[in-house]
Protein backbone atom coordinates (compact mmCIF):
# COMPACT_ATOMS: atom_id res chain seq x y z
CA UNK A 1 0.00 0.00 0.00
CA UNK A 2 1.30 3.60 -1.10
CA UNK A 3 -1.19 5.18 0.95
CA UNK A 4 0.33 6.17 4.93
CA UNK A 5 -2.36 8.04 6.34
CA UNK A 6 -4.70 11.07 6.29
CA UNK A 7 -4.54 15.04 6.81
CA UNK A 8 -6.42 17.98 6.54
CA UNK A 9 -5.44 20.44 4.08
CA UNK A 10 -7.96 23.31 3.96
CA UNK A 11 -11.57 21.85 2.57
CA UNK A 12 -9.67 18.35 1.82
CA UNK A 13 -9.02 14.93 3.36
CA UNK A 14 -5.90 14.31 1.67
CA UNK A 15 -3.52 11.49 1.23
CA UNK A 16 0.28 11.68 1.78
CA UNK A 17 2.26 9.69 -0.42
CA UNK A 18 6.32 8.02 0.53
CA UNK A 19 8.68 10.45 -0.25
CA UNK A 20 9.74 7.17 -2.49
CA UNK A 21 7.35 7.61 -4.71
CA UNK A 22 8.44 8.69 -8.09
CA UNK A 23 5.48 9.28 -9.99
CA UNK A 24 1.89 10.33 -8.87
CA UNK A 25 -1.61 10.71 -9.85
CA UNK A 26 -3.53 13.17 -7.80
CA UNK A 27 -7.61 13.97 -7.88
CA UNK A 28 -7.57 17.32 -7.86
CA UNK A 29 -11.77 17.49 -8.71
CA UNK A 30 -14.60 14.76 -9.07
CA UNK A 31 -17.80 16.97 -10.20
CA UNK A 32 -19.45 17.69 -13.14
CA UNK A 33 -18.78 20.46 -14.87
CA UNK A 34 -20.43 23.44 -12.73
CA UNK A 35 -19.36 21.68 -9.40
CA UNK A 36 -21.17 21.72 -6.37
CA UNK A 37 -22.97 23.91 -5.04
CA UNK A 38 -24.17 24.14 -8.14
CA UNK A 39 -25.26 28.27 -9.57
CA UNK A 40 -29.43 28.68 -8.69
CA UNK A 41 -29.41 25.80 -6.46
CA UNK A 42 -29.42 27.74 -2.65
CA UNK A 43 -30.79 24.69 -1.38
CA UNK A 44 -27.84 23.06 -1.45
CA UNK A 45 -25.75 22.10 1.94
CA UNK A 46 -22.37 23.05 0.17
CA UNK A 47 -23.65 26.38 0.64
CA UNK A 48 -23.21 26.08 4.07
CA UNK A 49 -20.62 23.21 4.75
CA UNK A 50 -17.37 24.10 2.70
CA UNK A 51 -16.40 20.08 3.27
CA UNK A 52 -19.46 19.22 0.32
CA UNK A 53 -18.00 21.35 -1.93
CA UNK A 54 -16.46 20.04 -5.12
CA UNK A 55 -14.26 21.11 -7.75
CA UNK A 56 -15.03 20.27 -11.37
CA UNK A 57 -13.26 16.90 -12.48
CA UNK A 58 -9.43 17.32 -12.87
CA UNK A 59 -6.71 15.53 -12.18
CA UNK A 60 -2.44 15.72 -12.26
CA UNK A 61 0.06 13.38 -12.92
CA UNK A 62 3.97 14.44 -11.36
CA UNK A 63 6.91 13.53 -11.67
CA UNK A 64 8.54 13.95 -8.19
CA UNK A 65 12.31 13.37 -9.84
CA UNK A 66 11.95 16.32 -12.43
CA UNK A 67 9.29 18.36 -10.72
CA UNK A 68 7.06 18.34 -14.50
CA UNK A 69 3.50 18.45 -13.65
CA UNK A 70 0.85 17.71 -16.32
CA UNK A 71 -2.78 18.87 -15.74
CA UNK A 72 -5.76 16.82 -16.95
CA UNK A 73 -8.46 19.38 -18.11
CA UNK A 74 -8.58 23.25 -17.31
CA UNK A 75 -11.73 23.56 -14.90
CA UNK A 76 -12.98 26.55 -13.92
CA UNK A 77 -11.74 25.77 -10.50
CA UNK A 78 -8.21 26.00 -11.73
CA UNK A 79 -7.06 28.20 -8.75
CA UNK A 80 -7.88 26.10 -6.16
CA UNK A 81 -7.14 22.86 -7.56
CA UNK A 82 -3.59 24.06 -8.67
CA UNK A 83 -3.61 25.81 -4.84
CA UNK A 84 -4.24 21.88 -3.51
CA UNK A 85 -1.45 20.76 -5.92
CA UNK A 86 1.34 23.17 -4.73
CA UNK A 87 0.87 21.80 -1.14
CA UNK A 88 0.16 18.13 -2.41
CA UNK A 89 3.45 18.24 -4.90
CA UNK A 90 5.03 21.62 -4.82
CA UNK A 91 7.35 21.77 -7.99
CA UNK A 92 10.78 23.79 -8.63
CA UNK A 93 9.46 25.24 -11.91
CA UNK A 94 9.28 28.61 -13.13
CA UNK A 95 5.40 30.36 -13.10
CA UNK A 96 2.67 27.98 -12.86
CA UNK A 97 4.92 24.65 -12.29
CA UNK A 98 2.87 23.31 -15.20
CA UNK A 99 4.96 21.59 -17.78
CA UNK A 100 1.65 20.72 -19.80
CA UNK A 101 -2.25 20.77 -20.07
CA UNK A 102 -4.17 18.15 -21.79
CA UNK A 103 -8.01 18.75 -22.40
CA UNK A 104 -10.57 15.65 -23.22
CA UNK A 105 -13.02 18.16 -25.19
CA UNK A 106 -14.36 21.65 -25.30
CA UNK A 107 -17.30 21.66 -22.40
CA UNK A 108 -17.39 24.61 -20.12
CA UNK A 109 -15.41 22.56 -17.10
CA UNK A 110 -12.79 21.23 -18.91
CA UNK A 111 -11.28 23.78 -20.50
CA UNK A 112 -12.98 26.64 -18.90
CA UNK A 113 -9.53 27.31 -16.92
CA UNK A 114 -7.54 28.43 -19.30
CA UNK A 115 -8.97 31.50 -19.06
CA UNK A 116 -6.68 31.96 -15.57
CA UNK A 117 -3.89 31.81 -17.65
CA UNK A 118 -4.30 34.30 -19.15
CA UNK A 119 -3.05 38.33 -19.37
CA UNK A 120 -5.88 39.50 -16.96
CA UNK A 121 -4.78 36.54 -14.59
CA UNK A 122 -1.72 34.29 -14.29
CA UNK A 123 -0.17 35.98 -17.18
CA UNK A 124 1.28 32.28 -18.36
CA UNK A 125 4.21 31.71 -20.33
CA UNK A 126 4.04 28.97 -23.37
CA UNK A 127 2.24 26.54 -21.31
CA UNK A 128 1.73 23.57 -23.17
CA UNK A 129 -1.78 22.91 -23.94
CA UNK A 130 -2.01 18.93 -25.75
CA UNK A 131 -5.60 18.98 -27.66
CA UNK A 132 -7.21 17.05 -30.52
CA UNK A 133 -7.29 18.69 -34.04
CA UNK A 134 -10.92 20.17 -33.52
CA UNK A 135 -10.26 21.49 -30.22
CA UNK A 136 -6.82 22.43 -31.08
CA UNK A 137 -8.64 24.59 -33.71
CA UNK A 138 -10.79 25.93 -31.70
CA UNK A 139 -8.62 27.34 -29.12
CA UNK A 140 -6.10 28.83 -31.91
CA UNK A 141 -8.88 30.91 -33.74
CA UNK A 142 -12.00 31.69 -31.53
CA UNK A 143 -12.12 34.34 -29.10
CA UNK A 144 -11.11 35.00 -26.33
CA UNK A 145 -9.11 31.89 -26.24
CA UNK A 146 -6.92 32.51 -29.11
CA UNK A 147 -5.56 36.06 -27.72
CA UNK A 148 -3.56 32.94 -24.96
CA UNK A 149 -2.06 31.70 -28.19
CA UNK A 150 -1.19 35.30 -29.74
CA UNK A 151 -0.28 36.19 -26.46
CA UNK A 152 2.37 33.22 -25.82
CA UNK A 153 0.20 32.49 -22.49
CA UNK A 154 -0.30 29.11 -23.56
CA UNK A 155 1.00 26.96 -27.24
CA UNK A 156 -0.89 24.31 -28.68
CA UNK A 157 0.45 21.32 -29.37
CA UNK A 158 -2.16 19.53 -31.65
CA UNK A 159 -2.38 15.55 -30.91
CA UNK A 160 -4.12 12.56 -33.26
CA UNK A 161 -5.86 9.93 -31.56
CA UNK A 162 -4.19 6.62 -30.44
CA UNK A 163 -0.70 8.25 -30.84
CA UNK A 164 1.33 8.37 -27.73
CA UNK A 165 2.57 11.41 -26.78
CA UNK A 166 5.95 10.82 -24.93
CA UNK A 167 6.42 13.00 -21.71
CA UNK A 168 9.98 11.32 -20.75
CA UNK A 169 11.57 7.86 -20.90
CA UNK A 170 8.44 6.43 -18.28
CA UNK A 171 5.87 8.42 -19.51
CA UNK A 172 3.07 8.23 -22.58
CA UNK A 173 -0.41 9.66 -22.79
CA UNK A 174 -2.73 8.85 -25.82
CA UNK A 175 -6.22 9.76 -26.21
CA UNK A 176 -8.95 7.97 -27.58
CA UNK A 177 -11.77 9.20 -28.69
CA UNK A 178 -15.52 8.65 -27.40
CA UNK A 179 -18.84 9.55 -28.43
CA UNK A 180 -20.33 12.80 -26.70
CA UNK A 181 -21.95 16.30 -27.58
CA UNK A 182 -19.57 17.57 -30.26
CA UNK A 183 -20.51 20.93 -30.77
CA UNK A 184 -16.98 22.72 -30.90
CA UNK A 185 -14.77 19.86 -30.39
CA UNK A 186 -13.75 16.37 -30.47
CA UNK A 187 -14.25 14.20 -27.13
CA UNK A 188 -11.37 11.82 -25.68
CA UNK A 189 -10.60 9.90 -22.71
CA UNK A 190 -6.69 9.42 -21.91
CA UNK A 191 -5.19 6.53 -21.33
CA UNK A 192 -1.48 7.39 -19.33
CA UNK A 193 1.26 4.97 -19.03
CA UNK A 194 4.26 4.87 -16.91
CA UNK A 195 6.85 2.09 -16.73
CA UNK A 196 5.04 0.85 -13.81
CA UNK A 197 1.32 1.59 -13.84
CA UNK A 198 -1.44 3.11 -16.25
CA UNK A 199 -4.23 4.97 -15.65
CA UNK A 200 -7.46 5.15 -18.16
CA UNK A 201 -8.86 8.52 -17.62
CA UNK A 202 -12.82 8.77 -18.93
CA UNK A 203 -14.83 11.41 -17.26
CA UNK A 204 -17.26 12.27 -19.88
CA UNK A 205 -19.14 10.13 -22.69
CA UNK A 206 -22.59 9.40 -23.68
CA UNK A 207 -22.46 5.38 -23.36
CA UNK A 208 -20.35 2.30 -23.36
CA UNK A 209 -22.89 1.08 -26.14
CA UNK A 210 -22.43 3.81 -28.37
CA UNK A 211 -18.65 3.66 -28.34
CA UNK A 212 -18.25 0.10 -29.44
CA UNK A 213 -21.01 0.75 -32.14
CA UNK A 214 -19.13 3.94 -32.91
CA UNK A 215 -15.40 3.13 -32.49
CA UNK A 216 -15.47 -0.73 -31.36
CA UNK A 217 -14.19 -0.27 -28.29
CA UNK A 218 -15.51 -2.46 -25.26
CA UNK A 219 -15.21 -0.51 -22.20
CA UNK A 220 -14.30 -3.62 -20.01
CA UNK A 221 -10.95 -4.41 -22.80
CA UNK A 222 -10.26 -1.01 -21.73
CA UNK A 223 -10.30 -1.64 -17.71
CA UNK A 224 -8.44 -4.95 -18.59
CA UNK A 225 -5.63 -2.74 -19.81
CA UNK A 226 -4.76 -0.06 -16.85
CA UNK A 227 -4.47 -0.66 -13.30
CA UNK A 228 -6.50 1.97 -12.66
CA UNK A 229 -9.80 3.28 -14.62
CA UNK A 230 -11.20 6.60 -13.59
CA UNK A 231 -15.12 6.60 -15.16
CA UNK A 232 -18.06 8.91 -15.89
CA UNK A 233 -20.64 8.78 -12.52
CA UNK A 234 -22.81 12.00 -14.05
CA UNK A 235 -25.32 10.23 -12.78
CA UNK A 236 -26.18 7.45 -10.28
CA UNK A 237 -29.59 6.80 -11.64
CA UNK A 238 -32.79 8.02 -13.90
CA UNK A 239 -34.44 9.47 -10.98
CA UNK A 240 -32.19 12.02 -10.04
CA UNK A 241 -33.69 15.30 -11.62
CA UNK A 242 -37.62 15.39 -11.37
CA UNK A 243 -39.75 16.61 -14.01
CA UNK A 244 -37.11 15.90 -16.58
CA UNK A 245 -36.85 12.99 -19.10
CA UNK A 246 -33.14 11.50 -18.69
CA UNK A 247 -32.73 9.38 -21.05
CA UNK A 248 -32.70 12.85 -23.06
CA UNK A 249 -29.53 13.68 -21.08
CA UNK A 250 -26.70 11.09 -22.03
CA UNK A 251 -24.27 9.35 -19.81
CA UNK A 252 -24.13 5.95 -18.14
CA UNK A 253 -25.54 5.95 -15.10
CA UNK A 254 -23.57 4.67 -12.17
CA UNK A 255 -26.44 2.06 -10.72
CA UNK A 256 -26.21 0.40 -14.42
CA UNK A 257 -22.43 0.61 -15.03
CA UNK A 258 -22.12 -1.16 -11.73
CA UNK A 259 -24.97 -4.18 -13.19
CA UNK A 260 -22.89 -4.27 -16.26
CA UNK A 261 -19.17 -4.34 -14.80
CA UNK A 262 -20.20 -6.91 -11.68
CA UNK A 263 -19.35 -10.01 -14.26
CA UNK A 264 -15.79 -8.26 -13.85
CA UNK A 265 -13.67 -10.66 -11.40
CA UNK A 266 -12.69 -8.96 -8.38
CA UNK A 267 -9.61 -7.23 -9.49
CA UNK A 268 -11.56 -6.01 -12.59
CA UNK A 269 -13.75 -4.34 -10.30
CA UNK A 270 -11.25 -2.99 -8.20
CA UNK A 271 -9.76 -0.94 -10.72
CA UNK A 272 -12.88 0.82 -11.34
CA UNK A 273 -12.85 4.81 -10.07
CA UNK A 274 -16.20 6.61 -10.72
CA UNK A 275 -15.88 10.36 -11.00
CA UNK A 276 -17.45 13.55 -12.45
CA UNK A 277 -20.69 13.42 -10.30
CA UNK A 278 -23.07 15.96 -11.03
CA UNK A 279 -24.83 17.98 -7.82
CA UNK A 280 -27.84 15.13 -7.95
CA UNK A 281 -25.92 12.43 -7.48
CA UNK A 282 -25.97 10.92 -4.29
CA UNK A 283 -22.53 9.52 -4.16
CA UNK A 284 -21.15 12.87 -3.50
CA UNK A 285 -21.86 12.47 -0.14
CA UNK A 286 -19.59 10.16 1.57
CA UNK A 287 -22.00 8.76 3.87
CA UNK A 288 -25.12 8.07 1.49
CA UNK A 289 -26.75 4.91 1.15
CA UNK A 290 -25.32 5.17 -2.95
CA UNK A 291 -21.99 5.60 -1.95
CA UNK A 292 -22.23 2.70 0.23
CA UNK A 293 -23.06 0.73 -2.00
CA UNK A 294 -20.47 1.24 -4.51
CA UNK A 295 -18.05 0.46 -1.89
CA UNK A 296 -19.56 -2.44 -0.68
CA UNK A 297 -19.62 -3.61 -4.84
CA UNK A 298 -16.11 -3.38 -4.73
CA UNK A 299 -16.05 -0.31 -7.02
CA UNK A 300 -14.44 3.02 -5.82
CA UNK A 301 -15.19 6.72 -5.96
CA UNK A 302 -12.90 9.49 -6.74
CA UNK A 303 -12.31 12.05 -3.92
CA UNK A 304 -10.45 15.69 -4.14
CA UNK A 305 -7.18 15.17 -2.75
CA UNK A 306 -6.98 11.64 -4.00
CA UNK A 307 -3.41 9.96 -4.42
CA UNK A 308 -1.65 7.38 -6.39
CA UNK A 309 1.44 6.20 -6.71
CA UNK A 310 2.06 4.64 -10.35
CA UNK A 311 5.29 3.58 -9.44
CA UNK A 312 6.52 -0.34 -10.47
Amino acid sequence: MHIVFLITLGLSAVQTMPQSCELEWIVLGAGQDAGVPQIGNPDDPAWEDPGLRLFATSAALVDHTTGDRYLFEATPFITDQLALLDALAPSPLPGLGLSGIFLTHAHMGHYGGLMFLGFEAANANAIPVHAMPRMAAYLSNHGPWDQLVRFDNIRIAAIEAHAPVVLSERVQVSAHPVPHRDEYSETVGFVIRTAGRSVLFLPDLDSYEEWEAEFGVRVEDMVAQVDHAFLDATFFDDNEIPGRDMSNIPHPRVAASMDRFDALPDEGRGKIVFIHFNHTNPVRFTDSPQSREVLQRGYRLARRGDRICLDP
